[in-house]
C-alpha cells in the first residue's frame, strides 16, 4: 500500500514530526511503509512509533492468551531490537524509548478475558503491575514510544 502515487506528491509534502499510535503492527508492507515514511520526513524530522512489546512481563505470563498478539489484525509483532533493526535499513536510529505504563493494564485486562473467558480486573491489575515492576529493571513495558531521527 502507497500513501502517494509519485515521487512529486511525495517531495510537495514533508513533514517534522509524523506519529504512528499502534499503527505499525497493522501494516502488510512493512518495509515499503517504512520507507515512504522516512520519504515524508524533514531531513532532521522525527518520528513517533508507538507498538506493544512481545518481550514484556505480561506477553511471557499471558503467552498465546496475549491481547496484544491480536492476530490477524497484528500483522507483525515487534521488541526495541526490532524496531532499532528496521529503522536502521532506512538510516533512522532510536534516541529514546518512553513506556506507556498504562497499557500492561489494559492488555493484561484483555489476556484475562482472552484466556479465562471471564472479565477478571483485580487478575489483571496485578499482572498489569508486576509486568511495570518488572519492567523497571528490565525496560520491557507491554509497550514503547520510539523517538526516532535520522542518522
Amino acid at each position: 500500500m502507497f500513501l502517494f502515487e509519485n515521487l512529486t506528491e511525495i517531495e510537495q509534502k514533508k513533514f517534522d514530526v509524523i506519529t504512528l499510535w499502534h499503527v505499525l503492527e497493522h501494516v502488510p508492507n512493512l518495509a515499503e511503509y517504512i520507507q515512504q515514511l522516512k520519504l515524508l520526513l524533514k531531513p532532521n524530522g522525527t518520528l513517533i512509533v508507538a507498538v506493544p512489546n512481545y518481550k514484556s512481563f505480561d506477553a511471557k505470563h499471558y503467552k498465546e492468551f496475549w491481547a496484544a498478539y491480536d492476530v490477524p489484525r497484528h500483522l507483525w509483532h515487534f521488541s526495541r531490537t526490532s524496531i532499532s533493526k528496521i529503522f536502521s535499513f532506512v538510516n533512522m536510529k532510536i534516541e529514546k524509548t518512553i513506556p506507556m505504563k498504562f497499557d500492561s493494564f489494559y492488555v493484561s485486562l484483555l489476556s484475562e478475558k482472552n484466556k479465562t473467558k471471564k472479565i477478571r480486573p483485580i487478575c489483571a491489575f496485578f499482572i498489569g503491575l508486576k509486568s511495570n515492576i518488572k519492567a523497571k529493571q528490565s525496560g520491557e513495558y507491554s509497550s514503547l514510544i520510539y523517538i526516532l531521527k535520522s542518522v
